[in-house]
């Protein structure tokens, strides 16, 4: 039986900094943060957006009527969690009106917990094929206002609905996963910010790579040349480079030419909008399928999932025929272009505002189809539009 992702879809705040400008503001040198780190923009997101409006809106293009008769499980991958004990994916379940009689929770494992919740519900479908279920990858990337990280911020979210003859993405059942206790990124239950081990974080990265690289080529027997194209979790668009880099002598011209290129396609999307930890692999194959003129129905693409601390695994697909038909290119480019920039003076105001905490409360005005109505009584009342 054929399993995998029948589509999917992104979604971003509305607004955008420029990194060319906060470069200048930092007094660094724009080509650091352009360049070596390979950003161009980085998705702000307003005081009445967070995981759950986030998760809501990616999810809204993919889920249809009929869909939510037949999702037995909405799994929210996020190391970026609202609540300590309820799960955003309670609150995302309700506001897309799935079925009553469905699970719903969070999974976390830094960066990869987007790719549990993958691979969880290819099981769960394999041993229920005519139900369906909904993975949605949600993070807000924070590293503080001046910080060694701060570039490499972010904020959006991936939907994926998952089931039998998927329209977008066969997955094929060769995983090959490594768990090391490495402390290269963390962040204590009482810190508001990641604390981060730059060069070991780089370091345990293209290690974990090379590392279930070479285990699934020895399983499998498949060599980058079996690979139309490779998507990596992108942290910064530099990073899935360096890795992909430190494998390609492996092969042959030809073979390096066209993973380079197809990489270079795969990081458009993430070069504008930034690092969404559990949601950047996925982001990354959006931005491969939507911007490769070179695949086709039946072509192999290799990923790359990584989340700090350290998880990784690296999994196989191959493309429906027909994909290109059931992808949102339009309404993706549409997303970007209609951002509004913000000034480094905006943005650093909207990064120190919070929502109101013990007892206090607030009401918001937000067009977007879900957003944060309220907070009142502790609890977060999140509005639902027809818009």
């Amino acid at each position: 039986m054929k399993i995998g992702i029948d589509c999917l879809s992104f979604f971003i705040p509305d607004l955008f900094l420029d990194i060319a400008e906060l470069a200048v503001a930092r007094d660094t040198d724009p080509a650091k943060f352009k360049i070596g780190i390979g950003q161009d923009q980085m998705a702000v997101q307003p005081l009445t957006q967070d995981i759950v409006t986030l998760g809501a809106n990616a999810a809204k293009k993919i889920v249809t009527d009929a869909d939510r008769a037949l999702i037995d499980m909405v799994i929210v991958g996020t190391e970026s969690g609202t609540d300590f004990s309820k799960a955003s994916a309670v609150v995302i379940h309700e506001l897309l009106d799935i079925q009553p009689f469905a699970r719903s929770f969070e999974i976390k494992e830094a960066c990869y917990g987007g790719t549990a919740a993958l691979q969880l519900a290819k099981e769960y479908v394999a041993n229920h094929p005519d139900r369906k279920v909904l993975v949605i990858a949600s993070d807000i990337a924070r590293y503080g206002l001046n910080s060694g990280g701060e570039v490499t911020q972010g904020a959006g979210a991936v939907a994926m609905l998952i089931t039998k003859d998927p329209r977008v993405l066969v997955l094929a059942d060769d995983s090959t996963f490594l768990t090391e206790n490495v402390y290269d990124f963390w962040r204590p239950a009482y810190s508001e910010f990641p604390i981060v081990d730059g060069p070991l974080s780089n370091t345990t990265y293209i290690e974990s790579f090379q590392k279930v690289w070479h285990r699934h080529s020895e399983v499998t027997g498949l060599t980058l040349s079996d690979y139309d194209a490779l998507s990596f979790h992108i942290p910064y668009t530099k990073m899935g480079k360096k890795a992909l880099l430190s494998v390609l002598d492996e092969t042959d011209e030809a073979t390096r030419e066209r993973l380079l290129a197809r990489y270079e396609e795969s990081i458009r999307y993430s070069r504008r909008i930034g690092n969404l930890y559990t949601g950047s692999l996925y982001m990354g194959l959006i931005s491969l399928l939507e911007n490769s003129a070179a695949l086709t129905g039946g072509s192999r693409i290799g990923l790359f999932s990584y989340g700090s601390g350290a998880v990784s695994e690296f999994f196989t697909g191959y493309l429906a025929e027909g994909f290109e038909n059931h992808l949102f290119q339009s309404a993706h480019q549409e997303l970007l272009e209609n951002r509004r920039q913000v000034s480094i003076s905006t943005y650093e105001e909207l990064f120190i505002q919070k929502l109101p905490v013990h007892g206090e409360s607030a009401v918001y005005e937000d067009p977007m189809r879900f957003s944060i109505q309220k907070v009142e009584g502790d609890i977060r009342y999140y509005r639902k539009t027809e818009s």
